[in-house]
């Protein structure tokens, strides 16, 4: 006899497809809470830099890298042109003001020196002979002047006499006139001859002085011609080191034409390139500091070249005190440029962040410390060391500062 077999409920048959389906089901409802909610990201916490907010002291200054320079250089250029004849300072040696570097010669200008000499010696023997010609003339004048009063005073004793006798009727009234305008005419001529002789003593020291102001041109003259000799050897116009020279014996240079170049040594500059985006900031007289060794030098801003090249410009710095011990030409320092006083502000450390983000947002973490979650920021200003922040975090805030290439869009990461 067969026995009926009951059919089982049709949720026990398809049990394996209904578990099946339900776990999909639940996996599809996972899947669609995690794309709603925020990206999550687990990190570990000792790859990245968590820093405090704080509220401290902000200095905002530039730290770059200087090279120190002589506080001068000078240019030595040839004051008269010549062939090269031999150098006697060697490259790198320190100089004394008025040292010899090198030595020129030209025989044109010699052969020119000595043809003036000669147009001197026949201008002196020619101004000599006009003394001598004004003296002799001089002399004739006072002669003249003498014989003429011997004249006048034999012409007054005889007109006396000529009156005693025109008085005892010897002479007639006609002869003692004829006496008496030959003594009108003596006293004129005398009296002109005064005249001239004064005259000529006057122009005499006139032409004088003008034959002596012309010797002493022309013999200054002379003395400059001799002092181009003095130019053909070329010395040292300050103390310093000889950096280099241009020209090798035998070289034809010409006049003002640049050939050695001396650093004055007795101060240095330090000597750097800013972005141009500090342009408008910096002036002369801001102050700097280096710290070498851990100590501070001291520095200000003396120059700054207002063209940029390169979206840089150029900056000298000098100390005003006390300078590190191995300052070398050619040696490199760490400068901070001081942009301004040390102010109360909210500050994060440095970090990846700010080019990663712009400075538009950064990872809070939780009171626990094991979540971070973006929120906004806006950062103001900053130095090598911290950024100011304006707005976005608080005072004992936490935030994480660096690895920002790895997170990529996560809304929040979850450390561990």
């Amino acid at each position: 006899m067969d026995i009926k077999i009951k059919k089982k409920p049709w949720y026990i048959r398809y049990r394996y497809y209904l578990a099946g389906g339900i776990l999909f089901l639940a996996f599809l409802v996972y899947v669609a809470i995690l794309s709603a909610g925020p990206s999550k990201l687990r990190i570990d916490r000792d790859g990245v830099q968590i820093a405090e907010v704080k509220n401290d002291r902000f200095m905002e200054y530039i730290d770059v890298e200087g090279l120190v320079q002589p506080i001068l250089t000078i240019k030595i250029n040839a004051r008269e042109p010549g062939s090269v004849e031999r150098i006697t300072g060697e490259e790198g040696s320190l100089l004394r003001k008025g040292d010899t570097i090198l030595v020129l010669e030209n025989p044109d200008l010699l052969r020119s020196i000595e043809d003036q000499r000669d147009d001197l010696e026949k201008q002196l023997i020619t101004y000599q002979e006009k003394e001598i010609e004004m003296e002799q003339k001089s002399l004739n004048l006072q002669q003249q002047a003498l014989q003429t009063n011997y004249e006048l005073e034999r012409l007054m004793k005889s007109i006396n006499l000529d009156r005693e006798e025109y008085n005892m009727g010897i002479k007639s009234k006609a002869q003692l006139e004829v006496a008496e305008d030959e003594y009108n005419y003596k006293v004129q001529n005398a009296r002109l001859q005064r005249e001239s002789l004064r005259h000529d003593s006057a122009v005499t020291v006139i032409r004088k002085d003008l034959i002596r102001n012309d010797r002493e041109r022309e013999r200054k003259k002379y003395e400059r011609a001799c002092e181009r000799l003095e130019n053909l050897i070329v010395k040292a116009p300050v103390a310093g080191q000889l950096s280099f020279v241009k020209v090798t014996p035998g070289q034809q240079v010409s006049s003002n034409e640049s050939i050695a170049e001396i650093k004055v040594l007795d101060q240095y500059k330090i000597h750097t390139s800013l972005s141009e985006y500090y342009i408008d900031r910096i002036t002369t007289g801001l102050p700097a500091t280096i710290n070498y060794q851990g100590r501070k030098y001291p520095l200000r801003i003396t120059k700054v070249v207002p063209e940029v090249k390169e979206r840089a410009f150029d900056v000298d710095l000098v100390f005003t005190g006390d300078m590190p011990e191995n300052v070398r030409v050619g040696k490199s320092f760490r400068v901070q440029i001081e942009l301004g006083q040390p102010e109360q502000a909210v500050i994060i450390p440095r970090g990846n962040f700010y080019q990663a983000t712009g400075g538009q947002w950064i990872y809070k973490l939780n009171a626990s410390g094991t979540k971070a979650t973006r929120v906004p920021l806006s950062v103001g200003r900053q130095n090598p060391q911290q950024y100011e922040v304006t707005d976005g975090l608080q005072p004992g805030d936490w935030v994480v500062t660096t690895g920002y290439d790895n997170f990529g869009e996560a809304e929040e990461l979850i450390l561990k």
